[in-house]
């Protein structure tokens, strides 16, 4: 298995899939958005190749959606792994390759980049994490894994967040093994 992971920020979910030896899968490359970021950082101190594609280099996403699947594609993968990646890509992009991602809470509920603090708005008495493919929509791919975290009395987006991450990249990491071992 050849996989390609997609980061954006400090790259800690990337280096708990890089530090996993059963994952079953060689990190053959590791993308970004954002040049110079901590995850790609991660990555080369790991020996993984690295790539950079931002958004503010090309003329439009159109263009930048062609370019980033092109690096992509560079790197013949298997499975398309999104760890902190936050940029929705388009159709021609996400049709192109097998995407997994991860994301804040129980989908179909809360999608999209605010989902702790809808949850916390929506006075809900959970919410969880969910691991799933990537489709066209924001948020809207078949759920593989999920797993709930009470919200708290007193949590504000930082607690929750706090212990929602907690329980978000054993998951992914188990989930990511799995979905390795089956696809092999």
């Amino acid at each position: 298995m050849r996989v390609v992971v997609l980061a954006s920020g400090s790259g800690t979910t990337l280096q708990a899939i890089l530090d996993d030896p059963e994952l079953g899968a060689q990190v053959v490359a590791a993308g970004t958005d954002v040049p110079g970021c901590a995850a790609m950082t991660r990555a080369e101190a790991a020996g993984v190749p690295t790539f950079a594609v931002a958004l503010r280099d090309y003329p439009d996403r159109a263009v930048w959606n062609a370019e980033l699947a092109a690096a992509i594609a560079k790197h013949d993968p298997d499975l398309v792994v999104l760890a902190g990646f936050m940029r929705l890509l388009a159709p021609s992009v996400v049709t192109r390759f097998r995407i997994v991602n991860t994301h804040p809470a129980l989908l179909p509920a809360f999608p999209g980049a605010h989902a702790i603090r809808d949850a916390l708005a929506a006075d809900a008495s959970s919410t969880g994490v969910t691991v799933h493919w990537v489709d066209e929509g924001v948020d809207t791919g078949p759920v593989i894994a999920q797993q709930a975290v009470p919200i708290e009395p007193g949590d504000d987006e930082g607690s929750l967040r706090a212990r929602i991450q907690a329980v978000e990249k054993p998951l992914y990491v188990a989930t990511l093994r799995r979905l390795c071992q089956e696809m092999n």
